[in-house]
């Protein structure tokens, strides 16, 4: 099956690729690193397979699935995302199937045959996107601490007082007030899903903001924006141009 990787971290892109390289029936003949360029790249390749990612900048994961609807040939999609597992459990019973991240081999063999297959209970697939986008944005039970490790101590973090949270180095640094230090998510994805995505938006592929501690928001060449934050520092996050639009009306820039 030509096959399609879509995510917004390179990690996870590679790491996914490398999986799949056992097996012969896949064969990956591109990668998007957002929604736009998916849909750009499904165009041009036209793949059997998407292996699709929910939260990413421009488009998520579930507006670039409802684009595949009723297409022709048809795309079997694989959704790829870091949301816990009680939040996913439904996705056992559609026919798009899921794999969890951080991935594992076994699971990812289970979903290379399923979609070999094309098995599935049956339904139109925009009814069974819409219930996973009815499951996964009413979930619930979100923890309401993050453990940081600062020097040789592991802090306990209120989600609500975190101020953003950055990568770099392969390596996600949480600040909030006077603390900061690393935590032991592998992506921001990864991050993004324990917290409320209505207060913390990916503003730029690298950080991640909690939108009540913006102390400031300054513009930047290009229409676009640098955000000052309310920590100790008063750090400068940059807004992706994907991200800007969203910003501008949320805030009524």
């Amino acid at each position: 099956m030509r096959s399609l990787i879509v995510d917004d971290e390179e990690p996870a892109r590679a790491r996914l690729t490398r999986m799949l390289a056992s097996h012969p029936e896949i064969v990956v003949e591109g990668e998007a690193r957002d929604g736009l360029e998916a849909v750009q790249k499904i165009e041009e390749l036209k793949p059997e397979l998407v292996f699709l990612d929910i939260q990413m900048p421009g488009l998520t994961g579930f507006e670039v699935a409802r684009k595949l609807v009723d297409r022709d040939p048809p795309v079997t999609v694989i959704f790829v995302t870091a949301f816990d597992q009680h939040a996913i459990e439904a996705f056992e019973v559609n026919a798009v199937d899921y794999l969890l991240k951080p991935i594992d081999g076994a699971r990812v063999e289970t979903a290379v045959q399923r979609a070999r297959r094309r098995v599935g209970p049956e339904g139109p697939l925009n009814d069974r996107l819409e219930r996973i986008v009815q499951l996964v944005e009413g979930r619930k039970g979100r923890p309401e601490q993050v453990a940081v490790k600062a020097g040789e101590r592991f802090l306990l973090l209120q989600a609500e007082d975190i101020i953003f949270a950055s990568m770099a180095d392969d390596s996600i640094t949480i600040v909030a007030g006077h603390v900061s230090g690393t935590c032991n998510f592998r992506t921001l994805d990864e991050l993004q899903a324990r917290l409320d995505p209505e207060v913390f938006w990916r503003v730029h592929r690298s950080h991640l903001v909690n939108i009540n501690k913006i102390k400031e928001i300054v513009p930047w060449f290009s229409r676009n924006y640098i955000l000052r934050m309310k920590d100790a520092k008063a750090t400068e996050i940059p807004v992706s141009r994907s991200q800007t639009r969203r910003l501008r009306e949320y805030l009524k820039l």
